[in-house]
């Protein structure tokens, strides 16, 4: 992560978890478009939180997470990640953002409902930890465990105020009543990784049905 790292107290991070474990229960930021798919069908779990809104991170500062830990809706499923609060450097999409490699390259995963046989469109913000190297930061979408999508950016040039997020989509069939959507950094050996914002996912879309 961009130098100097900011230290919490371990009392800190206890709220910040504990708010995390609440944002989970919350309503949905933006749920997922249901497109005429009866309600029932994505009641008991929704995408939520793509902008990594929650835990809020004191303005200016990043949190890091571990494997096994949570932020919001989503798992620390490998290596670290960082929370990147209001201020540090322009979010895409509300305040906050997320660097894929916090001390090392980590992943995180969001599971959510789905409706087996339906395509869904994933969309999402894509920019790069410019502090340090490798000039072009690279990592993978993952659907169930599986790389659906490479990605890269090239850092060269960008600022805090001018992170020159990019827009990357990728679209997947849903094989079972419930998926898993992973992010994971294969940037190997760097605390400066790709940074995703503003995460989305909806049903059905490009289909000539869905409006």
């Amino acid at each position: 992560m961009f130098a100097p790292r900011v230290s919490l107290v371990a009392a800190a991070v206890s709220v910040l978890l504990a708010g995390a474990g609440a944002a989970v229960a919350a309503p949905a930021k933006g749920p997922i478009a249901t497109h005429g798919l009866a309600a029932s069908s994505l009641a008991f779990s929704r995408f939520d939180d793509g902008s990594f809104e929650t835990p809020t991170v004191p303005p200016a500062t990043f949190q890091t997470f571990t494997a096994g830990q949570t932020i919001g809706p989503w798992q620390v499923t490998s290596g670290t990640a960082d929370l990147i609060g209001a201020g540090y450097w322009q979010a895409a999409e509300g305040d906050q953002s997320l660097d894929l490699n916090g001390n090392n390259p980590g992943s995180v995963s969001q599971t959510f409902t789905t409706v087996p046989g339906t395509q869904y469109t994933v969309t999402y913000a894509l920019a790069g930890n410019f502090g340090g190297p490798p000039t072009v930061k690279t990592g993978q979408v993952r659907i169930d465990g599986q790389d659906v999508q490479n990605f890269s950016f090239d850092v060269t040039g960008k600022t805090r105020t001018n992170m020159g997020y990019i827009n990357r989509q990728v679209t997947f069939v849903a094989t079972g009543t419930s998926t898993t959507l992973s992010f994971a950094s294969t940037t190997p050996n760097s605390a400066w990784g790709p940074v995703i914002d503003d995460v989305t996912v909806k049903p059905c879309p490009p289909c000539p049905t869905c409006g």
